[in-house]
């Protein structure tokens, strides 16, 4: 399963191709002049919900394999559980706050180049410039932030397997 959230991000350029049978909102064009940062807040969001519910599913399978298998093991799911419940709150609360600071990476960066489009001609460096690159910077940034939220999420389930794989 982590391999298959993985690689819904890494396949998460914004083709506007399919995931797991889910539709994705296209991208915007990189050289378009208006990209908005809204359809990137939507992509995220989607992959954090996959994440969070296919990661909630595997979780619970788990613990109830561990539970079926000693007492021991029962209470470590029963720990497992009151642990999510517990921090799962907090923690949902505080990841949902990484899409808007994504939104200010993303104005940073379109503003900057902006700015080095803006100066370009004056200083003679227009062929160096490239429209649109700081695009690809984000969308890369992006599915950094992504791949590390999923391992951060994942973090219980290895745990779980770790106590599955010892009993």
């Amino acid at each position: 399963m982590k391999a298959a959230l993985a690689s819904a991000i890494a396949d998460d350029k914004g083709s506007g191709g399919r995931s797991r049978g889910r539709p994705r909102p296209a991208a915007p064009d990189p050289v378009e002049a208006g990209v908005d940062y809204a359809a990137f807040r939507q992509r995220y969001g989607t992959l954090q919900q996959a994440m969070e519910t296919e990661i909630g599913s595997l979780r619970g399978r788990l613990r109830a394999a561990l539970a079926a298998r000693a007492s021991g093991m029962a209470r470590l799911a029963m720990v497992d559980t009151v642990m999510e419940r517990v921090l799962g709150a907090r923690e949902q609360a505080l990841l949902a706050t990484v899409p808007g600071m994504l939104e200010a990476h993303f104005k940073r960066l379109r503003q900057g180049e902006e700015a080095a489009l803006a100066s370009a001609p004056a200083a003679g460096l227009a062929a160096r410039v490239t429209p649109g690159a700081w695009l690809a910077v984000f969308q890369n940034d992006m599915q950094s932030v992504l791949r590390a939220e999923l391992d951060i999420r994942f973090q219980p389930v290895e745990g779980l397997l770790a106590a599955l794989r010892d009993s």
